[in-house]
């Protein structure tokens, strides 16, 4: 028995199923993104809110903005 590599032809077929994989490893990637940026800005208005009841002064007195 011999041995032999088998290997598919690169065809628009093959083209086309790696631009989808492509297309939707994108898709996760930006849901992942926009979920970390989400839970970031809670984050960031969580401690705004909890700056203001500690000093005192609301989010544009801290920026002494008004």
């Amino acid at each position: 028995m011999t041995s032999s590599s088998f290997s598919l032809p690169a065809n628009s077929d093959d083209q086309w199923f790696q631009e989808t994989a492509a297309t939707q490893i994108r898709r996760e990637r930006l849901a992942k993104a926009e979920k970390l940026n989400g839970r970031v800005a809670m984050l960031g208005f969580l401690l705004a809110i909890l700056t203001e009841a500690l000093s005192g002064y609301g989010i544009l007195g801290q920026l002494h903005i008004g």
